[in-house]
């Protein structure tokens, strides 16, 4: 954590008039590149070597860019779980006594996992202590999305640098969760319009051209006696290379967020040979449109209704269709902002903004899509 201890300052308080007045013990600001510790807490060096190395891994681990929709407190909740968890089994420091959290029965999980499980109770867990008192992490990233910034790059690489040099040394051995995390961030993500474009190829295998007799191409010139065949493409069934896309036109959704995703499944679309596509726009009652072809969803689909959001009976309307194939996937395009009931009994995936979340866990493939903004 020395690698990551050196992009950050360390403001004291209360003495600091830079330093908040509601931080109890520690917290840390990754935007600002700023640990904020509090010297009346009355920690033990010991306790502070504890409490550093904990904000030091909420930053290396990117918590505050991982939250990804959910509840800023009871995420922070999560990682202070996890990491708390990890500090223990190496051995780092003392645990303090005041807003500390841990818990052996949620040791080897996630911080998603652990999150998921505080939803089940959030009233009771709200009162949960930290650090700070009410959430450690004040990097800006809680309020907004956007590019990883250079310090967030930093941090990633001195965690890695790290490990290296920890294990090549031989040193004392570190949780399995804590090096997985680690060796992740060594990975970037995939882009949400590769990872759609797998979704599709999937879903649409490419069609294969054959050659054929039946309809000879041109005689070459140089051996104009010697008839050839001609690459054509086999005939299919309009509606047997189709998906469903539902598309949630509430008022929370904004228009450039539709107008992205459509272009990206319009493309995707062209890309595989999809020659139709049934869609629907959904808010509080689903409009059917019936089946348009890529470009017509790329640029000329005017999008109708922006009320509140009701999904399922625009579901049920394509599952129940009897012109509609039922084996074919559903792409559903929304803002997360809808029932937490949701039943869909086909193939399906959802596309949502990056920053926002499904109200509900699903086995479905979730796509974050961020729109792209022209810097002026």
């Amino acid at each position: 954590l020395g690698g990551v201890a050196q992009a950050f300052e360390i403001v004291t308080g209360p003495r600091d008039p830079r330093f908040p007045k509601d931080v109890e013990i520690a917290a840390v600001d990754v935007g600002e590149g700023k640990i904020y510790a509090n010297e009346a807490a009355g920690l033990s060096e010991e306790e502070w070597r504890f409490v550093l190395a904990h904000e030091y891994l909420h930053a290396g681990l990117q918590h505050h860019a991982r939250r990804q929709g959910r509840d800023p407190y009871l995420w922070n909740v999560a990682c202070d779980f996890v990491i708390n968890g990890w500090l223990h089994d190496l051995g780092i420091g003392k645990m303090p006594t005041k807003g500390l959290l841990y818990d052996e029965d949620l040791r080897n999980r996630s911080a998603e996992e652990i999150y998921d499980t505080l939803l089940e109770n959030v009233r009771k867990n709200r009162k949960l202590p930290t650090f700070r008192g009410q959430g450690d992490i004040l990097d800006a990233g809680w309020h907004k999305t956007g590019e990883p910034t250079s310090l967030d790059d930093f941090c990633r690489s001195a965690l890695r640098a790290g490990l290296e040099y920890h294990t090549s040394r031989g040193r004392s051995t570190i949780p399995a969760g804590l090096i997985e995390e680690i060796r992740a961030l060594a990975m970037p993500p995939i882009p949400w319009d590769v990872q759609l474009a797998k979704w599709f190829e999937c879903r649409f295998h490419p069609v294969e051209k054959h050659r054929t007799y039946a309809r000879p191409s041109r005689r070459q010139s140089s051996t104009p006696d010697i008839p050839r065949p001609s690459w054509v493409r086999p005939e299919l069934p309009d509606h047997s290379r189709t998906y469903g896309v539902i598309i949630d036109t509430s008022g929370s959704m904004p228009a450039s967020s539709i107008g992205m995703a459509l272009g990206a499944v319009a493309s995707y679309s062209v890309a595989r040979d999809v020659p139709f596509v049934r869609v629907i726009f959904c808010d509080a009652a689903p409009t059917d449109i019936g089946f348009v072809t890529p470009e017509d969803i790329a640029g000329r689909v005017q999008v109708t209704g922006r009320s509140g959001t009701v999904l399922q009976p625009a579901v049920d309307l394509l599952e129940h269709a009897k012109d509609f194939p039922k084996n074919a996937p559903l792409l559903i395009i929304t803002d997360g902002d809808i029932e937490p009931d949701l039943a869909v009994h086909r193939d399906h995936a959802f596309l949502i903004p990056c920053g926002n979340r499904l109200p509900f866990r699903t086995r479905a493939e979730v796509f974050y899509f961020k729109e792209k903004r022209e810097e002026i």
